[in-house]
């Protein structure tokens, strides 16, 4: 059999969740749970450019500006909601022309949070930051919102003198 070569183009992140599927989109889909596991700021406008209240979800063509916990203001994400069904998938862009794709589901009686990020570049840059890097960062995000879920523990490094943290 032939090996494949790998995919740099994109990966997939899955982790199980005791959660309803609801309570762990809702922790997707405001300002106020992304920033509780996630983000220190997850500022949403919508269409018209008025910010979203922080408890209010996000929906379909809503602009996103993020930061992280252990970086400065000058490390900022910007991107657009794609879709967002309200219950158990969204999507969005991210780190350029990527599209995570956001879904949760049943598997073997366990609720799945599965996250997928697609159109990486495949230049050496983007695969070290977007396919190694990124993946590294959701997998300690997904990872995070499953311990606060069931733990009610953030892991997140909130430390700005800390550097080049796995939590951060």
């Amino acid at each position: 059999m032939a090996k494949k070569d790998y995919d740099w183009s994109s990966f997939t992140v899955r982790v199980n969740i005791k959660a309803s599927p609801q309570t762990i989109y809702n922790y997707w889909a405001t300002q106020e749970n992304l920033e509780k596991w996630f983000l220190r700021l997850a500022e949403f406008k919508d269409s018209k450019g008025n910010l979203i209240h922080k408890k209010n979800k996000i929906s379909k063509g809503d602009t996103y500006k993020w930061m992280w916990h252990g970086y400065g203001d000058e490390v900022v994400e910007t991107g657009k909601i794609l879709k967002a069904n309200g219950k158990n998938f969204l999507q969005f862009t991210f780190a350029g022309d990527c599209i995570v794709t956001v879904k949760i589901k049943k598997d073997k009686k366990e609720n799945i949070l599965e996250l997928k990020q697609e159109n990486i570049p495949t230049d050496n840059i983007a695969k070290v930051n977007y396919h190694l890097g990124c993946q590294t960062g959701w997998t300690f995000y997904m990872a995070n919102l499953k311990s606060l879920l069931q733990g009610g523990i953030d892991l997140r490094n909130k430390n700005l003198k800390l550097q080049k943290m796995l939590n951060a």
